[in-house]
């Protein structure tokens, strides 16, 4: 679906175009066009490869519209794919961004994502200066954008995680297989937005210093800062991936200790009852020649003897933290 098509001449917006008056455009060394586009079916996808001499395998990727993060240059023209992770109802959900800039084009198309960038565009036609620098500086204004998007989603998954230590240290009792499968999943979702990073964060490094593709060589200082945003998020999500991994390494720890804390107590009752048990097993044996079973205070004394013998192992096990 076309969201929009636009040209601009030396950074102003001259007017919305259609897609069949593109080509005429594209003749002219002062104008480019900016097109987006959202879930385009295969028509859609055609007519921008034809308009824009798009390469097949390009295009390809497109349709497919589930690609690992990539920087791609076929034929002077830049393809990007960025993936856009979102934080909608208390999780993470994976879109797809591809852009392609040519000498005086921008087509970027935007797949199973309910947001949109007309936000971009705007704040682009707030800058004609920087708007001027050409399609390398709409490819810039677009990667910047999604590198924005991951902040939200990192501090919604610290978030998460300080809940559950709050939950985990509080003295309320807690099931520790549910905070398990908890911090698993808020994993899970962090695994997702580093696999959104990771490979962006590599190809971006391609776009500055050295040798860099024609259609961004007056926009690299712009990337240098689009990376710099990318290795905080980075390191922020490495820091809070090791925390997860120590948090579940506490969990288990703390479970251990619980169960060892019933063992003893356990024990510290059967120790109890098995002297008791014992005292009692020997004067129930009723042999023929056992004179305390003649006395006349002998069975007050046995239950004496008992409750004494319990008594002391129990302050013995109070005293050692085991009752």
């Amino acid at each position: 679906m076309l969201i929009n098509c636009v040209a601009y001449e030396r950074g102003h917006r001259l007017h919305d175009v259609a897609l069949d008056d593109i080509p005429p455009l594209l003749a002219r060394s002062d104008v480019f066009v900016w097109v987006a586009l959202r879930d385009p079916d295969a028509a859609e996808l055609e007519l921008m490869q034809r308009t824009f001499g798009l390469h097949e395998l390009a295009i390809e990727d497109v349709r497919n519209a589930d690609q690992r993060p990539k920087i791609e240059e076929y034929d002077g023209v830049l393809f990007a794919v960025m993936q856009l992770v979102e934080w909608r109802d208390g999780d993470t959900h994976c879109a797809e961004v591809d852009v392609f800039t040519g000498p005086n084009f921008v087509l970027s198309v935007r797949s199973r994502s309910e947001r949109d960038f007309l936000g971009v565009r705007a704040r682009a036609e707030r800058e004609p200066e920087r708007l001027a620098l050409g399609p390398g500086y709409v490819f810039y204004a677009l990667a910047d954008a999604v590198v924005d998007r991951y902040l939200p989603v990192l501090d919604a998954l610290e978030s998460e995680l300080e809940s559950i230590e709050a939950t985990m240290f509080s003295d309320e009792p807690s099931d520790p297989r549910s905070l398990i499968r908890r911090l698993y999943r808020l994993k899970q979702r962090s695994s997702d937005l580093r696999h959104a990073v990771v490979p962006l964060y590599g190809a971006l490094g391609k776009l500055f210093g050295g040798r860099v593709p024609p259609t961004v060589q007056n926009v690299e200082d712009y990337f240098r800062d689009v990376h710099d945003h990318l290795a905080r998020v980075l390191a922020g999500l490495e820091s809070l991936r090791e925390t997860i991994a120590i948090a579940i390494q506490v969990n288990l720890s703390m479970v251990t200790i619980e169960q060892s804390d019933v063992g003893k107590k356990l024990a510290a009752w059967a120790a109890i009852f098995a002297l008791v048990t014992g005292l009692a097993g020997i004067w129930g044996m009723n042999f023929e020649h056992m004179p305390e079973l003649g006395w006349l205070w002998g069975y007050p004394a046995a239950l004496g003897l008992m409750a004494t013998s319990a008594g002391v192992l129990w302050w013995r096990f109070r005293r050692a933290g085991w009752l």
